[in-house]
């Protein structure tokens, strides 16, 4: 009982963090990690050429990181031909305010550069480099507050050779990430003092690259974590498995999980698919059970993002998809954007393609492709654009390799 007791506050106190974030971005896919901006008053059209471009910054290095935004200021990662850093930008005009060094540069299986999201909490960042070099930094100046090796001091062992990607999670006291490995996938450490408080020792994949989330599921706060075997819910207090699932992800497993009603839909490219877990619990044992298997959703990195009872995304072969999230029936699909990143606000879907540069503005619905905008980015890096998009303070964020791109989506 006093488990129950300690888990629920844990959870409680990180809902109760992210509701005074509602304006910002401040970690991976947002307040809730779950793709939506909960801003309102955006343009509902874009006039021809796209919406204003309220600043361009440059100088942030090469990678796919994308950006958290918090207040007045905009955190992202890079690499520069010193090492890897960790950046603050000013949110009003890309000005850049401080650069912290993050660790080795590269890798990536010939795309070199960090991938993870800055995650922050108050007076600190934390950031993850693509070998595995974790720091938690002040957001005031960037002084570094201590330093991990999820390689090193943990053994971490990835699925495959691209490089760590999740962002880390904080729940309370604590920062969550998954070094994967045979001591435990998923670790806590203390989030002021970078300490181990507990391990996974019952999952002992191999970390994979999607990032790990927080859901309420059967009455019980859980950490869901996606690895190329399995889907888990863990204990946010102790790293316990409550309940695991198998399924085989193939070369990578990237795209962020998504729940509703004691669900938990997971989606990979390589032609695993999409599964959606029903999870069901009698006292303190938990059950999960197959919903769907299908190949309606196959998401690549781009990920997907929830509206209602309707999950959209890219799907390989496919094309765009609205998904129906309880059946797993396609609702509609288009091929009217390459494949891409997206993220959800104020009714619409903002769509990035991967190649090309090119944003649209969608309606999100499931009456069908529904376009009320649509730009090409300017400055384009020539490399793939895979940094997921962030929207906060009625401002677009867009970011290319060493460019920064601030819309304004205000009416």
């Amino acid at each position: 009982m006093l488990t129950r007791k300690v888990s629920m506050i844990g959870f409680l106190l990180f809902a109760l963090t992210t509701l005074g974030w509602a304006a910002d971005w401040p970690q991976w896919h947002g307040p809730n990690r779950d793709n939506v901006s909960t801003e309102t008053g955006l343009l509902a059209e874009w006039p021809t050429g796209g919406p204003a471009l309220a600043w361009q910054a440059t100088g942030l290095g090469g990678g796919f990181a994308g950006v958290a935004v918090v207040a007045d200021k905009i955190f992202t990662s890079g690499d520069f031909t010193n090492g890897a850093s960790v950046l603050a930008l000013d949110a009003k005009t890309g000005q850049q305010l401080w650069q912290s060094p993050l660790g080795k540069i590269g890798g990536g299986n010939g795309y070199p550069g960090p991938r993870a999201t800055p995650t922050v909490d108050g007076k600190f960042v934390y950031a993850l480099g693509q070998y595995g070099d974790l720091v938690c930094l002040q957001t005031k100046d960037g002084k570094e507050v201590w330093r991990k090796s999820l390689a090193s001091d943990f053994g971490g062992k990835m699925m495959s050779g691209w490089g760590y990607s999740e962002s880390p999670l904080v729940i309370g006291e604590q920062l969550l990430c998954t070094p994967g490995g045979a001591a435990g996938s998923v670790i806590a450490l203390n989030k002021k003092t970078g300490a181990l408080l507990w391990r996974s020792t019952e999952l002992t994949d191999a970390a994979a690259y999607s990032s790990l989330i927080t859901a309420k599921i059967a009455g019980r706060a859980q950490v869901i974590v996606f690895t190329g075997a399995h889907v888990a819910g863990l204990s946010p207090t102790t790293g316990k498995v409550l309940w695991s699932a198998p399924r085989e992800g193939r070369t990578a497993v990237a795209s962020t999980p998504v729940c509703k009603d004691d669900c938990v839909l997971v989606t990979s490219a390589y032609g695993a698919g999409c599964n959606l877990f029903k999870i069901t619990r009698t006292g303190e044992d938990f059950k999960a059970d197959t919903v769907y298997a299908n190949k309606e959703m196959v998401n690549h990195h781009g990920g997907v993002v929830m509206v209602g009872t309707n999950v959209y995304g890219f799907s390989d072969g496919k094309g765009w998809v609205c998904l129906d999230l309880k059946t797993g029936q396609g609702v509609w699909e288009s091929k009217k954007l390459g494949k891409g990143t997206l993220v959800a606000a104020a009714g619409h879907l903002y769509l990035r393609s991967e190649t090309g540069g090119t944003l649209v503005l969608l309606e999100s619905t499931p009456s069908g492709w529904q376009e009320t905008g649509r730009f090409s980015q300017p400055n384009l890096s020539g490399k793939s654009t895979w940094a997921h998009l962030a929207i906060s303070g009625g401002k677009l964020f867009v970011r290319d390799q060493d460019v920064l791109l601030c819309y304004n989506i205000k009416k």
